[in-house]
């Protein structure tokens, strides 16, 4: 083996012609650098560039024109020699004990969410309306302070005006606090599948923590008026508030069962005679 591959090296040339170093480029890329820098600050620094340009693109055609120069480097062939490591593969070994994570066998559907959702939002309009009682005497202020985002000049608002009943503020105010209370039930359903022994917990304190940390750094851009005058105690107590009914509401919810122990037939939507449901309500399992 060794003597077959001296043989192959000793045919291989003992030296290769390769193009010549030159320091033109370099000097041609530098004294269009400085033309360009010229333009900017003076009209002595675009005349250097001119100049080591020009030198620098004259050097370079006499590099390669009308011939291109050459330099012969020698080779030294280098031999090596391979050799076979075997391969032993590393096998893991796992605990019998150790089962598959599953998720949970039943969650709470999507609809449980909304219901807890629209629940909620009673409860945090209430909650809201007693606050306004108690700090000014008006359910109307928490209202038109909610309402007052759509507003251009809201932040002109006097007290007078937050406290007064106003009928297109309680219509926008209303529509406004039953989408957002249905986007944050389906967010609360879709959330649930993660969380399914502790809706109340999610609902009612981890949910809302959140919620009024983001309200809290973005309040200022969305509704001046309400970030002014904002009460964030009872804004909070508010939410739990939301989230303790929504959670409430939730776990009486009957649970679904989810497919990951249905056979695979059942869960492609194959029509499996035996273990499908009949048509009629039995089950021939």
């Amino acid at each position: 083996m060794a003597d077959e591959i001296r043989a192959e090296t000793a045919k291989e040339p003992s030296s290769v012609e390769l193009p010549a170093p030159t320091v033109w480029p370099i000097v041609f890329a530098f004294g269009l650098t400085l033309l360009f820098t010229g333009l900017l600050t003076s009209v002595s620094v675009s005349l250097v560039g001119v100049v080591l340009s020009l030198a620098g693109s004259i050097g370079w055609f006499r590099e390669v024109l009308p011939q291109e120069r050459h330099e012969i480097v020698p080779v030294e062939p280098e031999v090596v020699e391979t050799r076979g490591v075997p391969v032993e593969v590393a096998r893991m070994r796992i605990d019998p004990e150790i089962k598959r994570t599953r998720i949970p066998i039943e969650i709470y559907p999507y609809s449980s969410g909304i219901k807890g959702g629209l629940a909620g939002g009673v409860a945090m309009a209430l909650l809201a309306c007693l606050y306004g009682l108690l700090s000014h005497t008006s359910i109307w202020y928490p209202i038109n302070l909610l309402a007052s985002i759509v507003y251009a000049q809201s932040t002109q608002l006097s007290m007078a005006q937050l406290t007064a009943f106003h009928p297109a503020l309680l219509g926008v105010a209303t529509l406004m606090h039953i989408v957002a209370s249905l986007l944050v039930g389906l967010l609360y359903g879709v959330m649930l599948p993660m969380f399914p022994r502790r809706p109340i917990l999610l609902g009612g304190f981890i949910a809302p923590l959140m919620w009024t940390g983001l309200l809290h750094t973005s309040l200022g851009v969305i509704n001046p008026l309400m970030d002014k005058l904002i009460d964030w105690k009872w804004f909070v107590l508010s939410q739990i508030g939301f989230g303790v009914v929504a959670g409430l509401v939730v776990v009486r919810q009957e649970r679904v069962r989810t497919r990951q122990f249905l056979p695979f037939a059942v869960r492609a939507g194959i029509e499996a005679p035996g273990i499908m449901r009949e048509k009629g309500g039995s089950d021939q399992r």
